[in-house]
């Protein structure tokens, strides 16, 4: 990772906001950052996602492809002047047992008055935009919004992985 691309992340990038679970026969790693809500902070989170996952041994396209919409959703349309987005990422599992291994993803970001719209087809074919909720659909197994006292909610997205 370049030096200059670490302007994008916000000191505070080692805090989780969940206490790690109870060590248990299935083992958590978890990263949480911080990231300007800017198109390089979007493309930072998609890139610390890879290396977080392939680190790990885990096959990383899906996973990519839905950071990339959710983080870029944030800096679209919950961008607030002066204020960053988060990234979570949670694996959890060894992949050596029946339930494999599962990661979630979490951006959450500071417009909880936006919440997103259920995914539908675009309104016309030519359509820039529209699609990137249903290719999150497409991709996880399992997807939501929590929404947070405001100004704050949380778009996740959970991928049940096998190393």
């Amino acid at each position: 990772m370049r030096a200059d691309t670490l302007g994008d992340v916000t000191p505070e990038t080692t805090r989780t906001e969940r206490p790690a679970p109870a060590p248990a026969s299935a083992p958590t790693r978890e990263l949480a950052v911080l990231l300007s809500s800017t198109r390089r902070g979007a493309r930072l989170a998609r890139l610390l996602t890879v290396a977080h996952l392939a680190d790990q041994g885990l096959p990383t396209e899906a996973a990519a492809q839905i950071t990339a919409e959710l983080a870029g959703n944030a800096v679209l349309h919950g961008r607030v002047l002066g204020r960053d987005f988060r990234l979570g990422l949670r694996v959890t599992g060894n992949g050596g047992d029946a339930d494999g291994v599962t990661l979630r993803i979490e951006v959450s970001d500071a417009r909880g008055d936006r919440l997103p719209a259920v995914p539908g087809p675009p309104a016309s074919e030519d359509a820039e935009g529209g699609r990137g909720l249903l290719l999150v659909e497409a991709l996880a197994d399992r997807w939501g919004v929590e929404s947070w006292p405001p100004p704050r909610k949380t778009v996740w997205a959970e991928l049940d992985l096998r190393p």
